[in-house]
C-alpha cells in the first residue's frame, strides 16, 4: 500500500492564501493568443477535448497541478496533498467571445474571468480556452494561485505546458497514482516532529556565527538591509487609485519591441529594467497629472519591484522564491532622459546596498514566527498598502512555443491586487516582444486605457530623445 504523502507550504507561499479576501483574489494569470486553425475539428468547431487531453498529458511535469490544499490539525498550516478526484475537464474550460470578437471584447472577458476566485477545494488553477477572436485566433486565459508560483516559476510553467516544436499527436502520459491523503494523526505527528527539530536546525547556525567572521558580516548585512527596507516602506503619497479595492478588475495590455528597448538602453545607459521603470514613471506621471488633474509637486510615488532569489538548483520547482526592492519613481520629472538617469541611480544604489536582502530576511523570519505575523501584515495591508503599486518584469521564453500545432503568437501577464493597491503592472517577454500587462480595480481606474496610452507616449518620447526610430 502506498504511503500517505504531503508537502508543507512555505510561509511566503502561505502568505498569498492569507492575503486573499473576497475583495482581492490572489492568483496570477496570463492571456495567450494562439493560431486557431490547428485547434479545430474537421467541422470547424474548437476541439476542446483534444486540448484537455494534451494538457493532461503534460501534468506529470507539474505534480502540483493535481494537488489540493489540506491543513494540519494544530497550527492549521496548509499542505499540498494529491487530489484523487482530479478531473481535467473542471480545469480546462471552454468559452466564446460575442461577435465580432475584437481585442476590446477579449479584454473585458479576461477581466471577468480574472476577477473570479479559484475554488480552494480543488487544485488551484484554471485554463479558459476562448474562441471567436478576430483574425482566426484563439485565446487561452490561464490562472494559477500565487501560493503555487512566482514570476520565474510561472514562466517555466509555460515552457512545461507548451513545446518548442509543433506536435500533432498527444503523447500518452505516465500512469498517475495519487498518494493516499494523510490522516489528521499523521499530519499532527508531522507538526510535532517539525517543532522538535527546530532547535537542532538553529544550533549549527549559531555555532557558525561564533566561529566564522564572514557569517557574522552576512548577518550584519541582512539586519542593515532589513532596517532600510522597513524605513523605505513608509512615506509614499496616496494617489487616486490607492483606495480599498473591490472584487472586480479591468485588464489591458501594451506590447513593445524588445529591440527598441535595448536600443534605448544602449544609447542612454542602464539596464532594460531601468528603461521599463523610467517609462512607467513617465506614463504614470502623465496619467495622474493630465487625466486626473493631480499636482505632482511633493508626491512620493513608490513601487515594489519583486526580485527573484531563485537559485540554479531551484529552477523547475514551483512555489515563491522572491525578495523585493521598494523605490521611488520620479513621476514629476518631465524630461524622459532625466527620468531614466534618476531611475538608474536609484537602482544602482539598491544593488550596492543589498536592499533585497531585507525582504528575503523578513521572509525567512516568518518561517519561525508562523502565520500570526502574516495575518497581522494582511490586516495592515487592507488599511494602507506601503507602496503605490507593484511593477514586476519577468523574462519569458525567447523562442516560439506551440500548443499542439498552434503557434503561440502573444502572451500578456496579469497581476493580482490587494489592500489599497488599485493598479498593478506586470511585464513578460516572449519572442522579441515585451508585453505590459495592466491590472486595475474596476471602479478606481475606469480610464485604464488612458494609462496605457500615456505609457506608450512616454516610451516614444524616450525613443525620440535617444534617436531610436519609430515603428509603423
Amino acid at each position: 500500500m502506498a504511503t500517505p504523502g504531503y508537502d508543507r507550504l512555505s510561509q511566503i507561499d502561505n502568505s498569498f492564501l492569507i492575503y486573499e479576501s473576497d475583495r482581492g483574489a490572489m492568483h496570477v494569470a496570463s492571456t495567450q493568443i494562439h493560431e486557431a486553425a490547428p485547434l479545430r475539428k474537421r467541422d470547424g468547431s474548437l476541439d476542446i477535448e483534444r486540448i484537455q487531453e494534451y494538457v493532461e498529458s503534460r501534468l506529470h511535469r507539474i505534480p502540483r497541478y493535481r494537488q489540493r490544499l489540506a491543513h494540519t490539525p494544530l497550527e492549521r498550516h496548509p499542505v499540498w496533498v494529491d487530489d484523487p478526484s482530479f478531473n481535467i475537464a473542471y480545469h480546462v474550460r471552454h468559452s466564446r467571445l460575442p461577435r465580432p470578437g475584437d481585442e476590446r471584447q477579449l479584454k473585458r472577458t479576461v477581466a471577468r474571468l480574472f476577477s473570479q476566485q479559484l475554488d480552494r477545494g480543488k487544485p488551484l488553477w484554471e485554463m479558459w480556452v476562448i474562441e471567436g477572436l478576430e483574425r482566426d485566433r484563439v485565446a487561452v486565459h490561464s490562472k494559477v494561485h500565487h501560493c503555487m508560483v512566482d514570476g520565474v516559476s510561472g514562466a517555466e510553467l509555460i515552457s512545461e505546458l507548451l513545446t518548442a516544436e509543433p506536435r500533432e499527436k498527444v503523447e500518452p502520459p505516465p500512469t498517475w497514482n495519487p498518494r493516499p491523503t494523510p490522516s489528521r494523526l499523521e499530519l499532527g505527528l508531522g507538526e510535532v516532529r517539525r517543532v522538535l527539530a527546530a532547535p537542532g536546525q538553529l544550533g549549527p547556525g549559531l555555532l557558525e556565527l561564533t566561529r566564522d567572521r564572514q557569517a557574522r558580516q552576512r548577518l550584519v548585512d541582512r539586519l542593515s538591509a532589513t532596517r532600510h527596507l522597513l524605513a523605505d516602506s513608509t512615506g509614499s503619497t496616496p494617489v487616486p487609485f490607492n483606495q480599498p479595492v473591490g472584487p472586480f478588475r479591468r485588464i489591458d495590455w501594451l506590447p513593445m519591441s524588445i529591440d527598441r528597448i535595448r536600443a534605448v538602453r544602449r544609447s542612454a545607459g542602464g539596464t532594460l529594467n531601468d528603461v521599463v521603470l523610467a517609462t512607467a514613471a513617465g506614463g504614470i506621471g502623465r496619467f495622474l497629472e493630465r487625466m486626473r488633474g493631480l499636482d505632482l509637486t511633493g508626491v512620493r510615488f513608490r513601487v515594489m519591484a519583486p526580485v527573484s532569489v531563485r537559485t540554479q538548483d531551484q529552477r523547475g520547482t514551483l512555489g515563491n522564491r522572491v525578495s523585493a526592492w521598494t523605490l521611488e519613481l520620479p513621476i514629476a520629472e518631465r524630461d524622459p532622459l532625466a527620468r531614466l538617469t534618476c531611475v538608474r541611480e536609484r537602482t544602482e544604489e539598491l544593488k550596492t546596498s543589498k536592499r533585497a536582502l531585507g525582504a528575503e530576511t523578513l521572509t525567512q523570519v516568518t518561517e519561525w514566527t508562523g502565520s500570526g505575523l502574516l495575518a497581522l501584515g494582511s490586516r495592515l495591508m487592507t488599511v494602507a498598502t506601503p507602496f503605490n503599486t507593484v511593477i514586476t518584469n519577468v523574462p519569458g521564453p525567447r523562442d516560439p512555443l506551440h500548443l499542439l500545432e498552434s503557434r503561440l503568437l502573444e502572451i500578456h501577464p496579469h497581476l493580482p491586487l490587494m489592500g489599497t493597491m488599485g493598479l498593478g503592472i506586470a511585464l513578460f517577454s516572449y519572442d522579441g516582444v515585451l508585453s505590459w500587462g495592466f491590472s486595475a480595480d474596476w471602479d478606481l481606474v475606469p480610464d485604464l486605457h488612458d494609462l496605457v496610452l500615456a505609457t506608450r507616449r512616454a516610451f516614444e518620447e524616450l525613443c525620440a530623445r535617444c534617436g531610436v526610430a519609430a515603428t509603423d
